[in-house]
């Protein structure tokens, strides 16, 4: 090679690091973790399609800042050590994301002190409430300042369902002790709020049986049915996703256990009562969002635009986690909005945007997502806990759309729990 052919390859690859530099300061990085293929991908495709819709919509609508987002967005297939790999690449120096969108509790528990060092907040799918302490001042979990998440952690949920269980049992003037069983598979997610739920079990007079243990993929779980129904238990806690809680609800229906249902989050939605059919109605779960597809709430319309990114149709119907999905971006969205205007897009400055309102709704989504509020030392956005109730009342073949219209699945607002926001629930 020539000199003036060096000089040439040198300059034209100083001019392409240049235009890269330059493509780089147009653009704000965000990591997107989604499960597609794994074991909770039954819930994660609609939660990760509502946060790459939301995210193409703001950039169909000018970006932040007159910056575009540059979401890279993987199916990690719920494996940690693939969630581990895709956070090395997003946390290099040269390739920095200002934030991430996670998912699942096992991988975002183990990401908790890298995003503390590395500054880089992280609105996960996952709300166990090891998350929910910034300053790790409980002395239950450690410190997870870079940590966020949209709705009730996990524990809180199953306190509100206890609470709720506590007064139906009452209200049904049984005699003598009900009987609680947690179960789900023996992982850091569906265990992230057991010791939680049995403490205020005990403490609410309910008999804490010993728990059942099914795993996060479908599968046949008769035995853990006749084990349930011989223990007596009144109430049982579903701690997995959707697709695994339905082969214990139908299980449980053909072995004739008469026991009232608590589910995750996660674990119950429509989806879940079209497929359980009749083994799904009366299932109580909480809801995040104040309405769910297509309800009577101003901010609908902007989900419906959402939508419409993936679907220009508007006919496909989205079930909650969808919805949800639709919030936690437009928090992160808004944070980021913030941190552009205060010093620029870094993860320090993101984390801090998160901090800046109290009982906060994005804007476009009245009525629809929950006010919350996170504080420098609490990230618990939100003691609210709307339960519902799953009921189907006919077959349930058929299309989804036309199913929820003909109200054959509805889901049933049950109760407002406003927890007590107790220091000593932090972080667990």
């Amino acid at each position: 090679m020539t000199i003036k052919s060096w000089l040439g390859s040198a300059a034209l690859a100083l001019l392409a690091g240049t235009f890269a530099a330059s493509a780089n300061a147009q653009q704000i990085a965000i990591g997107h973790l989604q499960d597609l293929s794994g074991g909770t991908s039954d819930v994660g495709t609609p939660y990760g399609q509502g946060v790459v819709d939301t995210f193409a919509w703001v950039n169909k609508n000018g970006g932040i800042g007159g910056k575009q987002l540059a979401v890279d967005s993987n199916d990690y297939g719920y494996q940690v050590p693939r969630a581990i790999a895709l956070y090395k690449k997003w946390s290099a120096p040269d390739n920095k994301v200002a934030a991430i969108m996670g998912w699942g509790t096992a991988d975002t528990e183990a990401l908790t002190g890298f995003l503390a060092n590395d500054k880089i907040p992280d609105m996960s799918g996952s709300y166990a409430a090891a998350l929910t302490d910034p300053e790790g001042t409980s002395g239950k979990a450690k410190p997870a300042p870079y940590n966020f998440f949209y709705g009730p952690s996990y524990s809180d949920a199953l306190r509100a369902e206890l609470t709720w269980a506590a007064e139906d049992w009452k209200a049904k003037g049984k005699p003598g002790k009900p009987k609680f069983v947690h179960m789900g598979a023996n992982h850091p997610y569906p265990n992230a709020p057991k010791a939680a739920g049995e403490a205020l079990a005990t403490e609410l007079g309910f008999e804490v049986l010993p728990p059942l243990v099914f795993a996060l993929a479908p599968g046949d779980y008769s035995a853990q049915c006749l084990s349930l129904k011989s223990s007596g238990a009144n109430y049982a806690y579903l701690g997995n996703t959707a697709a695994s809680n339905i082969s214990v609800m139908k299980a449980c229906k053909n072995a004739g256990v008469d026991v009232q249902f608590l589910s995750n989050v996660w674990g119950m939605d429509e989806n879940a009562a079209k497929t359980a059919g009749d083994a799904a109605d009366g299932v109580i779960f909480p809801l995040r969002t104040s309405v769910g597809w297509g309800g009577d709430a101003p901010g609908m319309k902007t989900v419906q635009e959402i939508a419409k990114m993936s679907d220009p149709t508007g006919k496909v119907y989205r079930p909650v986690h969808y919805v949800a999905a639709v919030c936690s971006s437009l928090y992160m969205k808004e944070a980021i909005e913030w941190a552009v205007k205060n010093g620029g897009p870094t993860g320090e400055n993101v984390a801090k945007g998160f901090h800046q309102k109290k009982d906060w709704v994005p804007a476009g989504m009245e009525g629809v997502c929950s006010p919350s509020t996170w504080t420098e030392k609490d990230h618990r956005g939100t003691m609210k806990v709307d339960l519902y109730r799953a009921r189907v009342t006919g077959p349930t073949d058929g299309d989804l759309n036309d199913l929820m219209a003909k109200g054959v699945i509805k889901l049933e607002k049950v109760k407002t729990i406003e927890l007590p926001r107790k220091a000593e629930w932090a972080g667990w």
